[in-house]
This record gives structure tokens, C-alpha cells and sequence, in this order.
């Protein structure tokens, strides 16, 4: 199969705080790429720097998520995915350009919000049977919506707060086409 030009290629990051719903819009972004017909790749940040230990000028393990991404996103260009949907947490806007240089193409940024009440009863939800995990979470949500309100590493925000996911995938979607 014979790669895409650079200029087809392009690449959404999906970033919000804990409970936000990156990884549900990104999977559900993905039904609507396959039903275009738009060759593409999903992948969540989160997996690309699950390493123990961390390095102590390092503790997200960064540097090894960037390297990570940056073969991924150059094997899924090479394999035909024209298209690269990208689930995690942008927290330094700085950190945009390095992610654009990972991926190797145009990269645009939406950061999903909402409510916190609904952050934490989704939270809730997903740590039903882990007090500890639940705790670490909700505490890391409002950390998190502090930093990216500082940082505001987004080119465009949808809000979830009372939205099924299909509706603010689809609002994404119209967001991104819009670019």
C-alpha cells in the first residue's frame, strides 16, 4: 500500500481531565472514520507510558510516551491511516508543538469538558469497587481542569455536561471538519 502524502495526513488530540470522556469520544470518532471509509488509527496516550519505575526528572513518563507515539503514528501512517485519533492529556501548551512533531502532521486539539458533578459521578461510576483509585481520581480531576484552564492547550472545546457521547462525538467531529 503506498503511503498518503504528508499533506492528507492529519491528527486530533482529545484532551480533557480525568473523566471527561476522551477515550469514549475517541472510540465512538473511530465508528464514524470506518463508516466514511477513512483509513485511521485510535490510540490513547495513557498506554503509550505505562512504565515502572519512572525516572525521577520524569514521574509521567513523557519522553517515553512522545518516543512511543512518534514510531505508532509513523507505522500507522506507513500501513495507509490518513487520519490519527489521539485520547490523553495535554497539560502544558507548550507540549502541543511536541506532540505535532510526534505525529508528523497536522494536529488539532479539543479539549472535552464538564460539570464537576458529572465528573464525579462518572468517576464514581468507573471506580465503584476502588475506594483508593476513586479518591486518587477525583482529586487528580480538579487538579487537572485547574492546570488545563491555565495551560489551555485546546484549539476548540465541547462540553459533555449532560450530552450523550454519540452527540458530543459528532459535535467533534463538526469542530474538526471545520478546521
Amino acid at each position: 500500500m503506498v503511503p498518503e502524502p504528508r499533506a492528507e495526513r492529519r491528527a486530533l488530540l482529545i484532551t480533557g481531565t480525568v473523566g471527561a470522556g476522551k477515550t469514549t469520544v475517541a472510540d465512538l470518532l473511530s465508528d464514524r472514520l470506518a463508516e466514511s471509509g477513512v483509513p485511521h488509527a485510535v490510540v490513547d496516550l495513557d498506554r503509550l507510558c505505562q512504565f515502572w519505575p519512572p525516572p525521577a526528572d520524569d514521574p509521567f513518563n513523557f519522553e517515553l510516551q512522545l518516543r512511543n507515539l512518534r514510531a505508532l503514528a509513523r507505522n500507522h501512517f506507513e500501513a495507509g491511516a490518513r487520519r490519527l485519533v489521539l485520547a490523553g492529556v495535554v497539560e502544558r501548551h507548550r507540549d502541543r508543538e511536541r506532540y505535532r512533531a510526534a505525529v508528523g502532521a497536522e494536529l488539532s486539539v479539543c479539549r472535552l469538558t464538564a460539570a464537576p458533578a458529572v465528573l464525579r459521578e462518572r468517576l464514581i461510576r468507573r471506580h465503584h469497587d476502588d475506594a483508593d483509585g476513586l479518591r486518587r481520581h477525583l482529586r487528580r480531576a480538579g487538579e487537572l481542569t485547574r492546570v488545563l484552564d491555565r495551560a489551555r492547550p485546546e484549539d476548540f472545546r465541547v462540553d459533555t455536561t449532560g450530552r450523550p457521547a454519540a452527540v458530543v462525538a459528532a459535535a467533534v467531529s463538526e469542530a474538526v471538519g471545520r478546521r
